[in-house]
């Protein structure tokens, strides 16, 4: 399933993507991290809500330009994430249903000794 948010990101222009997180992405990068797992969302395990967080990382923190670039991930529009993950809410024949359900924040993250600018997004994944 992390791969499958991973590639619907990709459909993004210019923005990496990584299904598990890496040592050292290179930015603008998504990258994919499993939070919680609920086993018991149907009667005998039928269903399972998985919930991701999708971890957008540009530009040094200061920068306008990437604060600029933040809204439009943030925003409904050609580079939004919620519209690209949603893009295939199977993931490849892989969950029931996929929504992105809120930018839980935006904040900065240090990489190296450098501070990046950074925003959440909660996935919710339900699949057998």
């Amino acid at each position: 399933m992390r791969s499958g948010i991973a590639t619907n990101i990709a459909t993004i222009s210019g923005i990496r993507t990584y299904a598990e997180i890496p040592d050292n992405p290179a930015l603008p990068a998504a990258v994919v991290g499993l939070t919680t797992v609920d086993y018991n969302r149907s009667f005998q395990r039928g269903l399972t809500e998985y919930t991701f967080t999708v971890t957008v990382i540009l530009g040094r923190l200061a920068e306008t330009r990437a604060q600029q670039n933040m809204d439009a991930y943030i925003s409904n529009g050609e580079r939004s994430i919620k519209t690209a993950i949603e893009s295939d809410k199977t993931l490849g024949g892989y969950a029931f249903d996929t929504r992105v359900t809120e930018m839980t924040d935006i904040t900065s993250t240090t990489i190296g000794d450098i501070t990046y600018l950074a925003a959440d997004f909660a996935v919710t994944v339900f699949a057998s």
